[in-house]
């Protein structure tokens, strides 16, 4: 019985499992060292610094809609912001951010890490761009506004109908369209509009929304102080329903240039020459708007308040003095003149300084069109009125 359990071989059999464990033990400590090392070289590649910049201290990545992992990997390789699609694909994955990546154009530092670049896109901090068409600005300024913008794309064959565009910021992406753009301009304005005609007042002189914006948009070019644009909008209902021409200078640029800024002092030849827009030469409104106004503007013509006013002049600080009658306008006029003088260095009681290539005491006159005893002329500074020249000495 001993010697078949001795024969059983116990003693040798416990060697080989000796063995064994020990070759066990030696693979698994050689897999850990290796895991460690592995995980640090990881970790190591994760938050160490990335590529250098290309061009400057960032650079721009777009990264298209609806693009998976390897997609976004290739593009962020092919633009030097990361420098293995392997590890960022791996990093991607493993930190779950695989499903959170968001598109949109990306600004990415120079030498950010790998692990920056992913929290970059999981936070969509994309990079947001604005462009702002101004109240009082014409449609064919908001189309020199939106073809100056680079990351724009397409032409417009047509430019928009003056007053059928919403002066705001809009925000723009890489690649947008500009007549993408100029429709959501124009469909801000229909909303605005229908917004703020449901809201009209029964003393606004307009009878339409189309008059609405006409209306606004003169009173919108007259006066760049907010605070003024329901007195100007009180004087030119007034003025309408009286029955007397608007008489505004805007109106008079606006048939010359057609939207573009003059540039100059109205010559006289231009306050008598017959457009469709000169206020001076026809009754009522104008056509069509001679610009694109704001909300201020068309609430101010569609709830003017109640007032007396039938004049205003610039009075100096950048403002208006306002008048009831022809002779409160006519003093408000000469202490703007007096402005005029003591800005251009001339003593009291000369003549007012002349605009370059105007006649000397005749505002805004061409050289050969001297005013007549009877002529009507714009004061310097004058919005709505013209006002006689005195009779020259005999």
């Amino acid at each position: 019985m001993f010697g078949r359990f001795r024969g059983a071989g116990a003693p040798k059999s416990g060697q080989p499992r000796s063995g064994r464990a020990t070759a066990l033990l030696a693979a698994s400590a050689t897999f850990s060292v290796f895991l460690i090392v592995a995980l640090v070289a990881a970790w190591s590649v994760f938050y160490a610094p990335g590529p250098q910049a290309r061009a400057g201290e960032a650079t721009i990545v777009t990264l298209p809609s609806g693009a998976g992992v390897s997609a976004i990997a290739a593009n962020l390789k092919a633009a030097g912001v990361i420098r293995s699609t392997d590890m960022f694909k791996a990093a991607a994955t493993l930190t779950g951010a695989d499903r959170k990546l968001r598109a949109g154009e990306y600004e990415v530092p120079s030498r950010a890490s790998l692990r920056s670049v992913v929290a970059l896109l999981v936070d969509g901090k994309v990079v947001r761009h604005y462009v702002t068409l101004p109240e009082g600005w014409s449609s064919a300024q908001a189309v020199d506004i939106l073809m100056a913008q680079p990351i724009l794309t397409g032409e417009l064959p047509d430019t928009p109908e003056e007053g059928s565009l919403w002066p705001d910021t809009y925000e723009i992406s890489r690649g947008d369209t500009r007549a993408s753009v100029i429709a959501r301009m124009t469909t801000a304005q229909a909303d605005n509009l229908a917004r703020l005609w449901a809201a009209r007042s029964p003393r606004t002189v307009v009878k339409s929304p189309e008059e609405a914006v006409i209306l606004a948009s003169i009173v919108e070019k007259e006066t760049a102080v907010a605070a003024e644009r329901p007195r100007v909008a009180a004087v030119f209902s007034n003025r309408l329903r009286l029955g007397m021409r608007l008489e505004s200078d805007p109106t008079i640029v606006y048939g010359v240039t057609q939207g573009r800024p003059l540039g100059r002092g109205i010559r006289r030849s231009e306050l008598d020459r017959p457009t469709p827009w000169n206020t001076y030469q026809i009754d009522g409104l104008p056509p069509t708007p001679i610009a694109n106004p704001g909300g201020e503007a068309l609430a101010a013509v569609l709830n003017p308040p109640v007032s007396q006013e039938l004049f205003f002049v610039a009075d100096g600080s950048g403002g208006h003095a306002f008048a009831r009658t022809y002779d409160e306008h006519l003093a408000n006029v000469a202490r703007w003149r007096e402005i005029e003088r003591r800005k251009a260095g001339l003593p009291p009681g000369s003549p007012p300084p002349a605009v370059p290539g105007t006649s000397p005491g005749v505002p805004n006159a061409d050289p050969d069109a001297a005013a007549s005893p009877q002529g009507v002329v714009v004061p310097p500074g004058a919005q709505v009125i013209r006002v006689p020249q005195p009779a020259p000495a005999q």
